[in-house]
């Protein structure tokens, strides 16, 4: 696996600044957002020498651009919104090539019309899931026009909140342009840690074999989402599920401060050698 970054976990003045920090972490993979570059995560607009010159910035410090962040609220109340996501989600898969990146991460949406991670309970409704299945079909078009591949992300707070939700869409969609982003926290809700290995399992079991990126987070059994090494969920584990399904793409580190990359990173690397070194073990012991 590679290890991998939210690009925009540094804030910096300038694009340049900003993956100077990655690389002075010993990172060179990220999970790209055009906030990076003062623009909006979806733009309005690319300009081809904005897309030149992001190819460029990343080239000079051999960063490899493993996937841009494309969210917005799919299931947006306001349909408005929903058509004005999509759009711009276009403008993005098209600069895709230049950007020399295949891949586009998602968040399937809430119907809280303020905050796309938020829980709202009328995300179980039939309604909810009709508005995502036309969102999705949308995306899929844009997807293979542009020959990229679009990633979701099963999180509780969203409408697809659940492995079994997750391969449901999958299902129902019917693409190989549509994968799975897997976060081993954001499958936990507050109190659920204890059931871990049951989550972990069902969610390896349904969706491993579409899993295109995963992320690096830790969640504490409050239902806190904290960095990586500062939670409880078990790393050993998660490791070794993402190894079982053949899984060896990008490891890509969120949901912390800049003051805590260090030690994620630490840990993470630690982690990863420890997983490898078992592995091995036990294939020398066959």
């Amino acid at each position: 696996m590679r290890l991998g970054i939210f690009a925009k976990t540094f804030t910096r003045p300038s694009l340049g600044e900003t993956l100077d920090a990655v690389e002075a972490h010993g990172i060179y993979c990220v999970q790209f957002n055009m906030s990076c570059t003062g623009f909006p995560t979806l733009p309005e607009e690319m300009p081809a020498e904005l897309a030149n010159r992001i190819r460029g910035e990343m080239d000079e410090r051999n960063l490899t651009m493993a996937a841009v962040s494309g969210t917005f609220n799919m299931i947006n109340p306001n349909p408005k919104k929903r058509r004005d996501g999509l759009r711009r989600l276009g403008v993005l898969a098209d600069a895709c090539r230049q950007l020399d990146t295949s891949v586009i991460t998602l968040c399937t949406g809430t119907r809280d019309p303020h905050d796309m991670w938020r829980y709202h309970p009328e995300n179980d409704s039939p309604e909810a899931w009709r508005d995502l299945l036309a969102s999705m079909e949308q995306t899929v078009r844009v997807a293979e026009e542009h020959e990229v591949t679009l990633a979701f992300e099963p999180e509780v707070n969203n409408v697809v909140d659940s492995a079994e939700k997750s391969r449901r869409l999958l299902d129902e969609m019917k693409s190989s342009r549509l994968k799975v982003v897997m976060d081993g926290a954001n499958l936990f809700r507050e109190g659920e840690l204890l059931h871990a290995e049951e989550v972990l399992d069902k969610a390896f079991e349904l969706l491993g074999e579409d899993i295109v990126v995963a992320h690096a987070k830790d969640v504490k059994n409050t239902g806190e989402m904290v960095a990586a090494g500062r939670g409880e969920l078990d790393y050993d584990q998660y490791l070794e599920k993402l190894r079982g399904v053949g899984f060896e793409g990008p490891l890509i580190l969120h949901g912390l401060g800049e003051s805590e990359v260090e030690d994620s990173v630490a840990f993470l690397h630690s982690k990863l050698a420890e997983n490898t070194a078992c592995t091995e073990d036990e294939a020398n012991r066959l």
